[in-house]
């Protein structure tokens, strides 16, 4: 039978809601709109800690045929505002309930709640803090995931991801890379997990510079003071580019897809040990290749400062640097970081100009104090230094800087030469 549900109805409590849940075993379902409704857990893992750390709970439904009904559509059912939010609360409500009789009693549950049923909501409402005191779970094995949507009252939401966390649970943004999702919600939220959306992960798959994204946005994720998990990790190699990002959870099919067998997903084997070794063999192969350019370039750098040092123009001094094919120019600096010569560019160099960036060519008394490899070069004089590659300003263009620091009459200098990491295309028509 049916259960109809007034228009006005607009904070269904506990007593309201339990009716709607039935009990088998310790696996409970419930009853919304003639369709039946379970838990499907999907372990987390720290990468770190080699092992789950909690679980997401998903919603699946099934009408009278025990056809399946996907979650969207499951929540386009509800016909008002007031039935949104009782279909939100309960599922929040059967989840909770199957979570406490699992075995797990260490780890998280990720609970969804949708910025619209949030801002619906009061952050005064009693009704969760009151099912936490129903169920015996403790708030501090909560993590509440605000899925990245539109909200009309950001104010509100901020207030009700207030509320969740002066309860003593953990707060999460759901999805962000995607859709709405801004830096903007990280600060007006200050959640305590960030969960990238797997598009970030397809993208990074198939493109390097994606990856080079995704591994930024970890970083500035991890600056602002917000661990970060990963979904959507579907084979090893989106694994490793996890691994390799930095991020300190992972969630996907490749791990564990979700189950609705409760009492198995505590068993659920995953190998990050052969995972880990994996990446630790492919780092190893690639540990450190600015050895190799340090090994390569040092004869011939501190040849050229040797000469420098006795007066030879910059020309003679590092004719032999701009000979080599990846150099594409060398410069000095004094221990001030301005510029002190005119830049030599080599043919390579030359070759590499794009008109486009024609107004950054001349750097004549350019400032580099800002720059990595001077601060290094001036911390240690005497050793060549080297850089990551990074977007040089000048071309805009992928290099990496080596950069030498030496006494010339009584004042430091540094001598930097910039090698192509990746040669930009030039474009046919230069007219």
């Amino acid at each position: 039978m049916q259960r109809s549900f007034p228009e006005k109805w607009t904070a269904p409590e506990l007593d309201v809601l339990s009716p709607m849940l039935h009990r088998n075993g310790n696996v409970w379902t419930a009853e919304f709109r003639g369709l039946v409704l379970s838990t499907a857990l999907q372990p987390i893992y720290s990468i770190s800690h080699k092992r789950t750390v909690g679980y997401e709970a998903l919603i699946r439904a099934h009408d009278p045929d025990k056809s399946n009904v996907l979650p969207i559509h499951l929540f386009e059912v509800p016909t008002s505002d007031a039935e949104a939010l009782l279909l939100d609360r309960l599922c929040r409500y059967l989840h909770i309930q199957n979570y406490c009789g699992a075995e797990d009693q260490l780890n998280w549950l990720f609970l969804n709640v949708s910025p619209r049923v949030v801002t619906i909501g009061s952050q005064r409402d009693s009704f969760f803090g009151e099912l936490l005191a129903k169920t015996g779970l403790p708030p501090h094995r909560i993590v509440i995931e605000i899925v990245e949507q539109p909200t009309d009252d950001a104010e509100r939401l901020r207030e009700t991801v207030a509320y969740y966390r002066k309860l003593g649970c953990l707060t999460a943004i759901d999805d962000f890379g995607a859709g709405h999702s801004n830096f903007e919600r990280i600060w007006n939220l200050s959640p305590d997990i960030v969960k990238l959306d797997r598009k970030l992960l397809t993208r990074a798959t198939e493109d390097n510079k994606a990856r080079q994204i995704l591994n930024g946005i970890v970083s500035l994720l991890h600056q602002s003071g917000c661990l970060v998990l990963l979904e959507g990790v579907e084979t090893s190699d989106q694994a490793m580019i996890a691994i390799d990002a930095g991020v300190d959870f992972v969630q996907g099919f490749y791990f564990c897809r979700p189950s609705t067998d409760l009492a198995k997903l505590c068993n659920t084997p995953t190998d990050f040990d052969q995972l880990l070794q994996k990446y630790k063999a492919c780092h190893q192969i690639t540990r450190d290749p600015t050895r190799q350019l340090i090994d390569f370039f040092q004869r011939d750098f501190h040849l050229a400062a040797e000469q420098l040092q006795t007066g030879a123009p910059m020309a003679k001094a590092c004719s032999v640097l701009l000979n080599q094919p990846t150099v594409s120019r060398c410069y000095l600096a004094d221990d001030r970081g301005v510029q002190v010569e005119d830049t030599l560019i080599s043919d390579t160099g030359t070759r590499s100009l794009d008109p486009r960036f024609k107004p950054l060519e001349s750097t004549s008394k350019a400032d580099w104090y800002r720059q990595q490899y001077l601060k290094q070069a001036l911390a240690q004089p005497g050793n060549l230094h080297v850089t990551a590659p990074y977007l040089c300003v000048t071309g805009a263009y992928m290099c990496v800087t080596l950069s030498l620091c030496f006494t010339y009459e009584s004042e430091l200098r540094v001598l930097c030469c910039d090698i192509l990491a990746n040669p930009p295309a030039v474009p046919v028509n230069q007219n």
